[in-house]
């Protein structure tokens, strides 16, 4: 994970993807582009990440890839974030909503990410 933040439930995420982005890109100058899923669209959206953060948004819908096939489908990319969702889920704490401030919410994400990487590490 590259950037994190945690908002109350009245907010929308594609309204804080532009402040993330540009976090995410301020710590990794390298990063390109950005990917998101269909709760992202609109030019608005788009036009406020690239005047923050620099860099294009690119859409990817569920619905470009279920008019072809049937069933469940992979999409690329977006499995990379549905993957570290599932992750974080396997830590009791975050499975559910105890939190009383974003900011202690924000640093269990954090410590669960850094204890996924440790113990990679430490595999190796």
């Amino acid at each position: 994970m590259i950037g994190l933040i945690v908002t109350p439930a009245s907010v929308q995420d594609r309204d804080a993807i532009a402040h993330v982005l540009k976090m995410a890109r301020g710590l990794h100058p390298t990063i390109k582009n950005a990917i998101a899923d269909g709760g992202y669209q609109g030019a608005a959206t788009a036009a406020e990440v690239q005047r923050d953060a620099g860099i294009p948004l690119e859409i990817v819908k569920r619905s470009d890839v279920t008019n072809v096939t049937k069933g469940f489908k992979v999409l690329p990319k977006r499995w990379i974030v549905e993957r570290t969702f599932g992750w974080l889920g396997r830590c009791r704490r975050l499975a559910k909503d105890f939190e009383n401030t974003t900011r202690s919410h924000a640093a269990f994400v954090m410590l669960a990410m850094i204890r996924l990487m440790l113990r990679r590490l430490a595999r190796d």
